[in-house]
C-alpha cells in the first residue's frame, strides 16, 4: 500500500465551564486531533482497500496518544468518537477505512474501554464540517455522555484528501440531567449498559 502522506494536523481542546446554569466545579473537556492525508484512491475506483487500514493504525495509535495527554491523561477520558471526511474525488467507503484504525487506537490508548466507538463519516468538499457522535467509553447508554463535537478545516479536504479524526471529551455533558443510566450504575458486561 502506498505511504501516508500528510498534508496538516490539529490538536484542539475545548473547555466548557457552564451551559446556561452554575459554574460547574470541574469544567468539562473536550478535544479533537485530525489529520489530513492525501488519499491514494481518489479519482478511481480501486477494489482492494484493505490494507491501507494497517497503514493507517500508526497514525492512529500517535493521535490518540496526543489527545489523551492534551486532555489530561487516558485516566480522564469518559467519552470518545470517531469521524472521517472524504474529499470529492473519493468515496464514503474511503471514509470507512479510518473504522478501525481510529477505534482500535483509542482502545489501546484507553485501555480496557468496553463501549463501540460511534462514528460518522461523510464526503464534503474544502470546508465541509462533521459532527462526530460521542459516548461513554464503557456503555453506550450512558445518556450523560450523548454528545457530538463538530470538527473540520478551512481548507480540507481537497478532492484527492482524507480528513481523519479522533474525539474524547473527560466527562458527562455539562448539567447532564436527561436521566437514564448514569456512569456510576455501569456494569460493563457487554460494552451498552
Amino acid at each position: 500500500m502506498p505511504e501516508l502522506n500528510v498534508r496538516k494536523r490539529l490538536l484542539t481542546i475545548e473547555e466548557i465551564f457552564q451551559e446556561g446554569g452554575p459554574v460547574s466545579a470541574t469544567p468539562l473537556k473536550r478535544g479533537a486531533a485530525l489529520a489530513v492525508l492525501a488519499n491514494p484512491f481518489a479519482h478511481q475506483y480501486v477494489e482492494d482497500i484493505q490494507g491501507f487500514m494497517d497503514d493507517l493504525r500508526p497514525l492512529g495509535l500517535e493521535m490518540a496518544e496526543q489527545l489523551a495527554t492534551a486532555l489530561g491523561g487516558s485516566d480522564k477520558i469518559e467519552g470518545y468518537g470517531k469521524g472521517s471526511l472524504v474529499g470529492a474525488g473519493g468515496e464514503l467507503e474511503h471514509g470507512a477505512l479510518w473504522h478501525a484504525p481510529g477505534g482500535y487506537a483509542m482502545r489501546e490508548v484507553l485501555s480496557g474501554t468496553k463501549a463501540i466507538v460511534p462514528s460518522a463519516k461523510k464526503v464534503g468538499g474544502v470546508g465541509a464540517r462533521l459532527d462526530v457522535p460521542i459516548t461513554h467509553i464503557n456503555a453506550s447508554y450512558v445518556r450523560s455522555h450523548f454528545d457530538s463535537m463538530e470538527i473540520g478545516l478551512n481548507d480540507a479536504p481537497r478532492a484527492d484528501e482524507l480528513l481523519f479524526a479522533l474525539v474524547m471529551t473527560t466527562g458527562p455533558r455539562i448539567h447532564s440531567r436527561s436521566g437514564g443510566l448514569e456512569a456510576w450504575d455501569i456494569k460493563g458486561e457487554d460494552g451498552l449498559k
